[in-house]
C-alpha cells in the first residue's frame, strides 16, 4: 500500500514535488497540500491527473502519512506540532526552524512520530554523519549567495544593512549555526541540516557572504576530524519563484520520499 503525502505550502519547493508526485513515484500517493491562498492552490493544481485535496495546515496530519513542510518558516510550529501529534512522518525544508524548537524531537519520541531531515541544497551529510561517530575538531560552512537572494533576512533589518548596496563580496554574517538560523530563518537551512548532521548547531560555524559577482548559491563546508578531512562545495541554480533556495532543494525532497518506500536505497 502506498503512503500518503502531503505537502503544507505550494511555493518554489512544495508545487514542484506536488507536480513530481502527481506524475506518479512507485510507493508514494499525494493526498493532500495546504496553501494559505486555496483559490490560487486549485488553480495549480487544476491540470493535475488526481489532484490533491487542499486543507488546512494542521489538518495534513489528519489524512497523510508523511507531511512534507515547504512553507514559510513562520508556520513551521503548526505545520510540525499537529504531525508530531498524529505520530506522522515530519519532513521540514525549513529545518532551520526546528533549531529553536528542539522539544519537537522529544514530542516525536513520545508519539512515534519520525522527522526526518532531506539533505536540501547540501551536500555530504552522509560524511559528514559518518565523521561525527568519531571525533570531529571543527565544521564551518561558507555561504555565497547575490545580494538579492538574502533580502528580507531578520539580521539585515536588526543591524541596518543594505544588502543590495554591496558592490564587491561582503561578508554579512560570521556565527555559530543558531544564531545564522534565527538571523536568516530562508538563507541557511543547509547550515541547520549540517549541523544536525555533525556536531550540533553551537559549534558549527557560519559565514555568510553577499556577493554580487555570484549567480549561484554557493556553499563550501570544511570538516575536520580525526579520522577525515572533508572540503566540499555546492553551487546551486536559484529557483525563479525564490531566488533564496535552490531548483535542487523539491529534487532532494523527492529523492529523500523515494528513499522511505524505496527497496533499494543507496547512501546511510
Amino acid at each position: 500500500m502506498a503512503l500518503k503525502v502531503g505537502i503544507a505550502g505550494l511555493g518554489a519547493i512544495g508545487l514542484h514535488l506536488a507536480r513530481a508526485l502527481d506524475r506518479g513515484v512507485e510507493g508514494l500517493e499525494l493526498v493532500a497540500v495546504a496553501a494559505r491562498d486555496h483559490a490560487k492552490a486549485a488553480d495549480n493544481l487544476a491540470g493535475f491527473a488526481k489532484p490533491p485535496a487542499i486543507t488546512s495546515l494542521a489538518g495534513l496530519a489528519d489524512v497523510a502519512d508523511i507531511v512534507v513542510e515547504a512553507a514559510p518558516a513562520s508556520v513551521f510550529e503548526e505545520v510540525a506540532a499537529a504531525a508530531i501529534a498524529r505520530g506522522r512522518i515530519f519532513v521540514p525544508s525549513s529545518c532551520g526552524a526546528l533549531l529553536p524548537r528542539m522539544h519537537l524531537v522529544e514530542q516525536a519520541r513520545a508519539s512515534g512520530a519520525r522527522i526526518i531531515i532531506p539533505t536540501g541544497a547540501l551536500l555530504g551529510l552522509d560524511a559528514v554523519r559518518a565523521a561525527a561517530e568519531g571525533t570531529v575538531s571543527s565544521v564551518t560552512i561558507e555561504t555565497r549567495k547575490p545580494p538579492g537572494g538574502l533580502v528580507g533576512a531578520p539580521y539585515l533589518a536588526t543591524h541596518g544593512i543594505d544588502v543590495l548596496a554591496v558592490t564587491e563580496a561582503t561578508l554579512i554574517f560570521k556565527g555559530n549555526a543558531f544564531d545564522a538560523a534565527q538571523g536568516f530563518p530562508a538563507n541557511v537551512n543547509v547550515a541547520a541540516a549540517l549541523a544536525l548532521a555533525g556536531i550540533g548547531p553551537e559549534r558549527t560555524m557560519v559565514e555568510i557572504w553577499a556577493d554580487p559577482v555570484v549567480t549561484r548559491n554557493t556553499h563550501t563546508i570544511r570538516v575536520e576530524a580525526d579520522e577525515v578531512r572533508l572540503i566540499m562545495t555546492i553551487e546551486n541554480v536559484p529557483s525563479v519563484e525564490n531566488p533564496r533556495t535552490g531548483r535542487i532543494t523539491p529534487l532532494s525532497i523527492l529523492a529523500c520520499l523515494r528513499g522511505l518506500v524505496s527497496t533499494l536505497k543507496v547512501g546511510s
